[in-house]
């Protein structure tokens, strides 16, 4: 693979640079304070079709494939983790599956809004009692004549509080379960039924709404179901297979900000009647960070590149997942370390860029799950299958 970056890539870089130094880093900071989204920042960005960057023009998307997904993600995630975790949702999951699965009505039904920034996406799950084990999901979705009655709940959905659409899966057979019992619905917040909780108090990512979402005999339409009965699971699987690259290329941006945070301060501050650059305990933190950015670079992207080719991608993806999420909590880590009693300072960003980035290693599949998808792929390879 040629690493050099298109013309139509670089310049979206260069966009999304300015746009995200210009405009939504002076808002970050009080983004955090308020637990607010900045709803004039996401009205621009719908205007600039940043909603629907990976997606086809056909659905009014920009056409730029995952490579150009990852590139917006890794520069908002520089400036503004709580938005960058909203667009995430949005595009990444939300929307995504909609454009892998999604029947042509619905795509043409929901994409176009989708890629406008019209609507937001959510993609419902979690559950109280499904977490790690996705496949032990409860919410029901009931057939009745021309439609479906959902009853149940989902937890910790970001965008749940702001969502206009989810992407909900169901059981539809209890008897079968996640192999061929459950099924994904495209659900419109406003039906009758249908609740969102108040935005969780988090750790980190105060900007980014989080919530439960409540199905109270929610009716949904036959033709709202996303991609085949019985095989949502399957749906949703593949989706959060891309979502990882994207969420792998997000923790690249952060740690790419701790890193120039660092060494703008080890060029100013001064101990023991020298620049701090100076002492190799110093040194050796920012090598450590520079070596671990390019070697997530060059994975994220290679990844970007196998899943606009049409090539497997599912051990890198896993691999951008963990590998991201846990440079990208080192390197946040080492930059606290250098800034000294500044770093735990409210009034700086490296202690916002520290809650934000552990979550990195929670969600989309946890960590543990990550080496255990990453594991199968390897032995599958060798043609040993891991037994449940």
């Amino acid at each position: 693979m040629d690493f050099t970056f298109s013309p139509q890539h670089a310049a979206l870089r260069r966009m999304l640079r300015d746009f995200c130094q210009q405009e939504l880093r002076p808002r970050a900071a009080q983004v955090d304070h308020t637990g607010q989204p900045d709803r004039e920042i996401l009205r621009w960005m719908g205007e600039l079709g940043l909603f629907g960057v990976p997606f086809s023009q056909e659905y009014g998307g920009a056409g730029a494939g995952e490579i150009g997904y990852c590139i917006l993600m890794e520069e908002l995630n520089r400036v503004c983790p709580s938005t960058a975790a909203i667009i995430g949702a949005h595009i990444g999951i939300a929307a995504m599956s909609l454009y892998l699965d999604g029947s042509p009505a619905l795509k043409r039904k929901y994409l176009p809004d989708l890629c406008a920034g019209r609507a937001i996406g959510a993609f419902g799950l979690t559950e109280p009692n499904a977490g790690s084990d996705a496949a032990a999901i409860q919410l029901r979705a009931t057939l009745e004549g021309d439609a479906y009655f959902l009853d149940g709940q989902k937890m910790w959905i970001t965008n749940g509080p702001i969502a206009d659409l989810v992407m909900v899966l169901a059981v539809t057979d209890p008897a079968l379960g996640a192999h061929g019992g459950a099924t994904v619905f495209v659900v419109e917040t406003n039906t009758a039924g249908f609740s969102a909780g108040k935005p969780e108090k988090k750790m980190g990512l105060h900007g980014s709404p989080t919530s439960v979402l409540n199905f109270d005999d929610v009716r949904v339409p036959k033709e709202n179901v996303l991609g085949q009965v019985g095989l949502g699971f399957v749906t949703f699987m593949k989706t959060l297979d891309i979502g990882r690259v994207s969420l792998g290329a997000a923790t690249l941006g952060g740690a790419e900000a701790a890193l120039q945070a660092s060494l703008r301060w080890v060029k100013a501050r001064s101990q023991f009647g020298r620049p701090i650059a100076n002492m190799q305990s110093i040194q050796f933190m920012l090598a450590d960070m520079a070596t671990e950015i390019e070697a997530l670079r060059s994975l994220v992207y290679r990844t970007a590149w196998l899943v606009d080719t049409d090539r497997p991608f599912v051990k890198e993806a896993g691999m951008c997942k963990l590998l991201g999420s846990e440079t990208a909590s080192r390197c946040i880590d080492r930059a606290l370390q250098i800034h000294g009693a500044l770093g735990v300072s409210r009034e700086f960003h490296i202690e916002r860029g520290w809650r934000d980035a552990r979550i990195g290693e929670i969600f989309e599949g946890t960590n543990e799950i990550q080496r255990i998808v990453i594991a199968s792929e390897l032995l599958q390879e060798i043609g040993v299958r891991i037994r449940p």
